[in-house]
């Protein structure tokens, strides 16, 4: 038979006429850990925690999380009784619950209108801005619904190789420009040679743009803007040191321009190049490899210029036929 377990308080004196009985089987139980004194240590730690406790700084962080909740709790409070405000309304007919207004209508608003913080730097309306731009793109880009479509592997490599090769023949391109004009500048036609010693910068006289074939006038005029752009940069770190009354006699009209004393013309807008650049790279590539076939007996493939216009020896006038 287990020995029965009789809760017994230290505390409690025995009863009177009753003594104790050493031979009993009960057990007594001991006090408990927290009925126990507390000892100076674990005074002493206790103390001490409370101290660290309320020396405790709070970061940055936690003030902001403190606030966040603080506001979030009296956002969703409703109005107390003892408010003033409530006291008011309740003095016109206000009673908890109800809407506001004439009774009887079933569209009045129960509840006050939410409260939806803003949080960032940007603009009011900068959200809703950019969903409405989300929304086109996802339009444009997906389907009906509006929804974006999700590309597949296959879709994305071949997406991935188009760009690739669109690239390569856009430098194929720019390669071939350089060679007509090295072909056309042999022969004085439109070829423009720097000659640059320091200050005295000077270019040869050539003619006006439009009169260069379209086929390589993207190269030029893309010379003839950054030639520009580097004249804008010098004169800006030249302008200090140097007097706008100032006329020197022996400058040239190219020298004025660089120090800003006359403006450069600037031509306009070549509506026959956009609309040679508007064409597919393998276009564009493809008439400047047949112009150089027909007029200079060379094959852009075979890096080679053939002594006669049956041009021996080539195996096409395609990439694809050189392997």
């Amino acid at each position: 038979m287990a020995p029965s377990t009789v809760p017994f308080d230290h505390n409690e004196s025995p009863p009177k006429g009753e003594e104790d009985d050493y031979m009993s089987m009960a057990i007594l139980e001991p006090r408990s850990a927290l009925s126990r004194a507390e000892t100076s240590v674990q005074r002493r730690a206790r103390k001490k925690r409370e101290a660290e406790a309320r020396a405790h700084q709070p970061s940055k962080a936690e003030l902001a999380r403190q606030a966040e909740l603080n506001r979030d709790e009296a956002l969703n409070a409703s109005l107390p009784t003892t408010s003033k405000g409530y006291q008011m309304m309740a003095k016109l007919g206000f009673k908890a619950g109800s809407a506001l207004g004439k009774e009887g209508n079933e569209h009045a608003r129960k509840e006050p209108l939410g409260v939806v913080v803003k949080e960032g730097r940007a603009g009011v309306g900068m959200d809703s801005e950019k969903k409405r731009k989300f929304r086109e793109e996802a339009g444009e880009e997906g389907g009906k619904d509006g929804t974006k479509k999700r590309e597949t592997e296959g879709e994305f490599r071949e997406r991935q190789g188009k760009e690739r090769e669109e690239k390569r023949l856009e430098r194929l391109c720019w390669g071939a420009m350089t060679i007509l004009e090295g072909f056309e500048g042999e022969d004085g036609d439109s070829r423009q040679v720097p000659e640059r010693k320091g200050r005295e910068a000077k270019t040869k006289n050539s003619e006006p743009t439009k009169q260069i074939n379209v086929l390589w006038r993207g190269l030029v005029r893309d010379r003839q803007e950054r030639e520009s752009e580097r004249r804008m940069r010098y004169d800006l770190h030249q302008s200090l040191s140097r007097n706008a009354a100032y006329d020197d006699p022996d400058e040239d009209e190219q020298d004025k321009q660089a120090w800003g004393v006359e403006e450069e013309d600037i031509e306009e807008e070549d509506p026959e190049l956009a609309e040679f650049n508007v064409l597919e790279p393998a276009e564009r590539l493809r008439k400047m490899v047949e112009y150089l076939r027909e007029e200079w007996r060379y094959c852009f493939w075979c890096k080679f210029r053939y002594p006669d216009e049956a041009m021996e020896g080539c195996p096409g006038p395609t990439g694809d036929e050189h392997g």
